[in-house]
Protein backbone atom coordinates (compact mmCIF):
# COMPACT_ATOMS: atom_id res chain seq x y z
CA UNK A 1 0.00 0.00 0.00
CA UNK A 2 1.04 3.52 -0.99
CA UNK A 3 -0.30 6.95 -0.08
CA UNK A 4 0.82 10.14 -0.81
CA UNK A 5 3.54 11.35 1.38
CA UNK A 6 2.45 14.36 3.90
CA UNK A 7 -1.43 14.29 5.66
CA UNK A 8 -3.94 13.44 3.98
CA UNK A 9 -5.66 16.01 1.94
CA UNK A 10 -9.36 16.67 2.49
CA UNK A 11 -11.24 18.37 -0.18
CA UNK A 12 -12.80 21.42 1.20
CA UNK A 13 -16.70 20.42 0.20
CA UNK A 14 -16.23 17.34 2.55
CA UNK A 15 -14.91 19.61 5.44
CA UNK A 16 -17.09 21.87 5.07
CA UNK A 17 -20.06 19.25 5.28
CA UNK A 18 -18.56 17.22 7.96
CA UNK A 19 -18.25 21.07 10.35
CA UNK A 20 -22.28 21.24 9.12
CA UNK A 21 -23.04 17.65 9.89
CA UNK A 22 -21.13 17.26 12.70
CA UNK A 23 -18.90 14.75 11.60
CA UNK A 24 -15.80 16.35 12.94
CA UNK A 25 -14.42 13.10 15.03
CA UNK A 26 -15.31 11.09 11.31
CA UNK A 27 -13.02 13.19 9.57
CA UNK A 28 -10.29 13.02 11.91
CA UNK A 29 -10.79 9.16 11.51
CA UNK A 30 -10.67 9.37 7.90
CA UNK A 31 -6.82 9.00 7.54
CA UNK A 32 -6.70 5.48 8.83
CA UNK A 33 -9.70 4.43 7.05
CA UNK A 34 -7.76 5.33 3.89
CA UNK A 35 -4.86 3.38 4.72
CA UNK A 36 -6.67 0.26 5.95
CA UNK A 37 -8.61 0.25 2.96
CA UNK A 38 -5.68 0.92 0.48
CA UNK A 39 -3.67 -2.27 2.59
CA UNK A 40 -6.43 -4.41 2.07
CA UNK A 41 -6.76 -3.53 -1.51
CA UNK A 42 -3.19 -3.34 -2.61
CA UNK A 43 -3.73 -0.16 -3.48
CA UNK A 44 -1.94 2.88 -4.13
CA UNK A 45 -3.33 6.00 -3.82
CA UNK A 46 -3.08 9.42 -5.33
CA UNK A 47 -4.63 13.08 -4.59
CA UNK A 48 -8.23 13.13 -3.77
CA UNK A 49 -10.07 14.92 -6.41
CA UNK A 50 -11.35 18.57 -5.65
CA UNK A 51 -13.50 20.12 -4.41
CA UNK A 52 -14.94 16.67 -3.44
CA UNK A 53 -18.42 15.53 -2.65
CA UNK A 54 -20.18 16.21 0.66
CA UNK A 55 -20.48 12.89 1.98
CA UNK A 56 -17.49 11.06 0.93
CA UNK A 57 -13.48 11.37 0.20
CA UNK A 58 -12.93 10.15 -3.18
CA UNK A 59 -9.17 9.53 -5.13
CA UNK A 60 -7.76 7.72 -7.83
CA UNK A 61 -5.70 4.70 -7.08
CA UNK A 62 -4.03 1.64 -8.62
CA UNK A 63 -4.05 -2.10 -7.62
CA UNK A 64 -1.21 -4.24 -7.59
CA UNK A 65 -1.74 -5.19 -11.27
CA UNK A 66 -1.85 -1.23 -12.09
CA UNK A 67 -5.42 -1.02 -12.69
CA UNK A 68 -6.67 2.43 -12.53
CA UNK A 69 -9.74 2.25 -10.07
CA UNK A 70 -11.33 4.77 -7.92
CA UNK A 71 -11.70 4.78 -3.86
CA UNK A 72 -14.62 6.39 -2.05
CA UNK A 73 -14.44 6.33 1.43
CA UNK A 74 -17.87 7.78 3.04
CA UNK A 75 -20.04 8.04 6.59
CA UNK A 76 -22.81 6.27 6.45
CA UNK A 77 -25.85 8.32 5.80
CA UNK A 78 -29.69 7.19 4.66
CA UNK A 79 -29.91 7.64 1.33
CA UNK A 80 -26.54 5.96 0.35
CA UNK A 81 -27.02 3.23 2.54
CA UNK A 82 -27.53 0.60 -0.32
CA UNK A 83 -25.02 1.77 -2.95
CA UNK A 84 -22.79 -1.12 -2.97
CA UNK A 85 -25.63 -3.27 -2.88
CA UNK A 86 -27.24 -1.15 -5.87
CA UNK A 87 -23.93 -1.28 -7.79
CA UNK A 88 -23.82 -4.68 -7.73
CA UNK A 89 -27.70 -5.62 -8.84
CA UNK A 90 -26.71 -3.02 -11.91
CA UNK A 91 -23.85 -5.04 -12.46
CA UNK A 92 -22.00 -2.15 -14.80
CA UNK A 93 -25.29 -1.76 -16.98
CA UNK A 94 -25.09 1.94 -17.95
CA UNK A 95 -22.93 2.61 -14.34
CA UNK A 96 -19.91 2.43 -12.56
CA UNK A 97 -18.72 -1.25 -11.37
CA UNK A 98 -17.94 -1.79 -8.16
CA UNK A 99 -15.01 -4.64 -7.26
CA UNK A 100 -15.24 -4.08 -3.74
CA UNK A 101 -16.78 -2.82 -0.39
CA UNK A 102 -16.71 -2.91 3.11
CA UNK A 103 -18.41 -1.29 6.06
CA UNK A 104 -16.55 -0.36 9.97
CA UNK A 105 -18.07 1.52 12.27
CA UNK A 106 -19.50 4.54 10.24
CA UNK A 107 -17.48 4.54 7.48
CA UNK A 108 -18.29 2.78 3.86
CA UNK A 109 -15.63 1.93 1.87
CA UNK A 110 -16.09 1.38 -1.92
CA UNK A 111 -13.44 0.46 -5.01
CA UNK A 112 -15.25 1.56 -8.32
CA UNK A 113 -14.12 1.49 -11.71
CA UNK A 114 -12.60 4.69 -12.82
CA UNK A 115 -13.94 6.52 -15.66
CA UNK A 116 -11.88 8.44 -18.23
CA UNK A 117 -11.66 11.15 -18.98
CA UNK A 118 -14.32 11.67 -16.46
CA UNK A 119 -15.70 14.81 -18.05
CA UNK A 120 -19.20 15.85 -16.42
CA UNK A 121 -22.38 15.30 -18.71
CA UNK A 122 -22.97 18.59 -17.50
CA UNK A 123 -20.09 20.50 -19.64
CA UNK A 124 -22.90 19.24 -22.17
CA UNK A 125 -25.88 21.25 -23.47
CA UNK A 126 -29.05 20.66 -20.91
CA UNK A 127 -30.92 19.21 -24.65
CA UNK A 128 -28.39 16.53 -24.71
CA UNK A 129 -28.31 15.72 -21.02
CA UNK A 130 -31.64 15.28 -21.32
CA UNK A 131 -31.54 12.43 -23.75
CA UNK A 132 -28.44 10.44 -22.17
CA UNK A 133 -30.12 11.10 -18.84
CA UNK A 134 -33.21 9.33 -19.80
CA UNK A 135 -31.56 6.88 -21.96
CA UNK A 136 -29.29 5.51 -18.34
CA UNK A 137 -32.35 5.89 -16.71
CA UNK A 138 -34.04 3.60 -18.93
CA UNK A 139 -31.20 0.62 -18.72
CA UNK A 140 -30.70 1.20 -15.05
CA UNK A 141 -34.75 0.55 -14.35
CA UNK A 142 -33.87 -3.09 -15.80
CA UNK A 143 -32.24 -4.24 -13.21
CA UNK A 144 -33.34 -7.38 -10.95
CA UNK A 145 -35.17 -6.38 -7.83
CA UNK A 146 -36.63 -9.49 -6.27
CA UNK A 147 -35.19 -10.76 -3.20
CA UNK A 148 -32.72 -8.30 -2.68
CA UNK A 149 -34.49 -6.52 -0.04
CA UNK A 150 -34.12 -2.63 -1.32
CA UNK A 151 -35.83 0.04 1.04
CA UNK A 152 -39.17 1.28 -0.61
CA UNK A 153 -39.21 5.00 -2.08
CA UNK A 154 -41.86 5.58 0.97
CA UNK A 155 -38.83 5.50 3.53
CA UNK A 156 -37.19 8.03 1.75
CA UNK A 157 -39.98 10.56 0.69
CA UNK A 158 -41.45 9.86 4.64
CA UNK A 159 -37.92 11.00 5.97
CA UNK A 160 -37.71 14.10 3.85
CA UNK A 161 -41.24 14.73 4.49
CA UNK A 162 -40.68 14.98 8.17
CA UNK A 163 -37.75 16.92 7.77
CA UNK A 164 -40.02 19.89 5.77
CA UNK A 165 -42.83 19.68 8.24
CA UNK A 166 -40.31 20.42 11.26
CA UNK A 167 -38.76 23.17 8.95
CA UNK A 168 -42.36 24.53 8.38
CA UNK A 169 -42.94 24.20 12.30
CA UNK A 170 -39.47 26.42 12.56
CA UNK A 171 -41.26 29.09 10.38
CA UNK A 172 -38.80 28.28 6.90
CA UNK A 173 -42.35 28.27 4.66
CA UNK A 174 -42.71 30.53 2.05
CA UNK A 175 -45.84 28.74 0.46
CA UNK A 176 -49.45 29.07 1.38
CA UNK A 177 -49.93 26.89 4.10
CA UNK A 178 -52.75 24.80 2.37
CA UNK A 179 -50.53 24.49 -0.71
CA UNK A 180 -47.72 23.00 1.34
CA UNK A 181 -49.66 20.59 2.59
CA UNK A 182 -51.22 19.33 -0.48
CA UNK A 183 -47.47 19.15 -1.76
CA UNK A 184 -46.04 17.68 1.06
CA UNK A 185 -49.15 14.95 1.31
CA UNK A 186 -48.68 14.00 -2.45
CA UNK A 187 -44.85 13.29 -1.57
CA UNK A 188 -46.26 10.93 1.27
CA UNK A 189 -48.68 9.45 -1.19
CA UNK A 190 -47.45 9.29 -4.58
CA UNK A 191 -44.77 6.16 -3.66
CA UNK A 192 -47.82 3.79 -2.92
CA UNK A 193 -49.57 4.48 -6.46
CA UNK A 194 -46.94 3.62 -8.48
CA UNK A 195 -48.51 0.76 -11.45
CA UNK A 196 -44.68 -0.19 -10.95
CA UNK A 197 -41.52 -0.80 -8.85
CA UNK A 198 -38.04 -0.58 -10.24
CA UNK A 199 -34.57 -0.04 -8.78
CA UNK A 200 -34.33 3.60 -8.97
CA UNK A 201 -31.11 5.70 -9.05
CA UNK A 202 -32.82 8.93 -7.01
CA UNK A 203 -30.23 11.22 -7.69
CA UNK A 204 -29.24 11.00 -10.92
CA UNK A 205 -28.01 14.17 -12.71
CA UNK A 206 -25.51 15.68 -15.67
CA UNK A 207 -23.01 16.06 -12.54
CA UNK A 208 -23.15 12.63 -11.74
CA UNK A 209 -22.69 10.99 -15.23
CA UNK A 210 -19.21 11.22 -16.12
CA UNK A 211 -17.57 10.23 -19.71
CA UNK A 212 -15.68 7.06 -19.83
CA UNK A 213 -14.18 4.34 -21.93
CA UNK A 214 -16.34 1.79 -21.68
CA UNK A 215 -19.70 3.33 -22.36
CA UNK A 216 -19.72 7.31 -23.52
CA UNK A 217 -21.33 7.63 -20.07
CA UNK A 218 -21.70 5.77 -16.96
CA UNK A 219 -23.46 6.92 -13.96
CA UNK A 220 -21.66 7.46 -10.49
CA UNK A 221 -23.19 8.17 -7.05
CA UNK A 222 -26.42 6.28 -6.76
CA UNK A 223 -28.85 6.18 -3.92
CA UNK A 224 -31.06 3.25 -4.46
CA UNK A 225 -34.63 2.80 -3.63
CA UNK A 226 -37.67 0.88 -5.05
CA UNK A 227 -40.33 2.28 -6.40
CA UNK A 228 -41.84 4.42 -8.67
CA UNK A 229 -39.66 5.15 -11.89
CA UNK A 230 -41.45 8.16 -12.27
CA UNK A 231 -40.00 9.95 -9.18
CA UNK A 232 -36.22 9.44 -11.05
CA UNK A 233 -35.89 12.25 -13.56
CA UNK A 234 -36.76 14.62 -10.68
CA UNK A 235 -33.41 15.69 -9.70
CA UNK A 236 -32.05 16.35 -13.46
CA UNK A 237 -35.08 18.46 -13.93
CA UNK A 238 -34.31 20.48 -10.52
CA UNK A 239 -30.13 20.69 -11.39
CA UNK A 240 -31.85 22.31 -14.53
CA UNK A 241 -33.14 25.63 -12.79
CA UNK A 242 -33.68 28.47 -16.08
CA UNK A 243 -35.28 25.79 -17.46
CA UNK A 244 -37.63 24.68 -14.78
CA UNK A 245 -38.15 28.43 -13.68
CA UNK A 246 -39.08 28.92 -17.83
CA UNK A 247 -41.22 26.42 -18.55
CA UNK A 248 -41.78 23.47 -15.73
CA UNK A 249 -44.78 21.94 -17.51
CA UNK A 250 -42.76 22.21 -20.97
CA UNK A 251 -39.10 20.78 -18.98
CA UNK A 252 -41.90 17.88 -17.65
CA UNK A 253 -43.51 17.00 -20.67
CA UNK A 254 -40.07 16.68 -22.54
CA UNK A 255 -38.67 14.26 -19.87
CA UNK A 256 -42.36 12.22 -19.79
CA UNK A 257 -42.11 11.70 -23.74
CA UNK A 258 -38.34 10.43 -23.58
CA UNK A 259 -38.81 8.02 -20.78
CA UNK A 260 -42.45 7.13 -21.99
CA UNK A 261 -43.54 8.33 -18.47
CA UNK A 262 -47.24 9.72 -17.60
CA UNK A 263 -47.02 13.33 -18.38
CA UNK A 264 -49.67 14.22 -15.75
CA UNK A 265 -48.16 11.99 -12.93
CA UNK A 266 -44.61 13.40 -13.15
CA UNK A 267 -46.04 17.08 -12.99
CA UNK A 268 -47.45 15.70 -9.92
CA UNK A 269 -44.19 14.19 -8.71
CA UNK A 270 -42.66 17.42 -9.54
CA UNK A 271 -45.32 19.81 -7.62
CA UNK A 272 -44.74 18.10 -4.58
CA UNK A 273 -40.50 17.54 -5.02
CA UNK A 274 -40.56 21.78 -5.33
CA UNK A 275 -42.98 21.84 -2.20
CA UNK A 276 -40.38 19.71 -0.41
CA UNK A 277 -37.57 21.81 -1.58
CA UNK A 278 -38.71 24.68 -1.06
CA UNK A 279 -37.76 25.70 2.52
CA UNK A 280 -33.88 25.35 1.49
CA UNK A 281 -34.59 26.37 -2.29
CA UNK A 282 -36.69 29.15 -1.95
CA UNK A 283 -37.17 29.44 -6.17
CA UNK A 284 -38.87 26.53 -6.04
CA UNK A 285 -41.45 27.68 -4.52
CA UNK A 286 -42.66 29.69 -6.90
CA UNK A 287 -42.30 26.67 -9.07
CA UNK A 288 -44.58 25.05 -6.83
CA UNK A 289 -47.57 27.73 -7.12
CA UNK A 290 -47.41 27.29 -10.82
CA UNK A 291 -47.15 23.56 -10.74
CA UNK A 292 -49.95 23.26 -7.88
CA UNK A 293 -53.10 20.97 -9.30
CA UNK A 294 -55.87 22.48 -10.24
Amino acid sequence: MTVSKGPLRLPSNLVEAAKQEGREAWLATLPGSVGRLADAWSLTVGEPFQPGGQTAWVAPVRDAAGTEMVLKVGWRHPEALQEAEGLRAWAGNAIVRLHASEQFGDTVGLLLERCAPGTPLAARPEEEQDVVVAGLLRRLWQAPIAGRGFRPLQVMCDQWADGFERKVAAGRNSLDPGLAREGITLFRTLPATADREVLLCTDLHAENVLAAEREPWLVIDPKPYMGDPTYDPLQHMLNCPQRLRADPHGLAGRLADLLDLDRDRLLLWLFARCVQESPDWPALADVARRLAPM
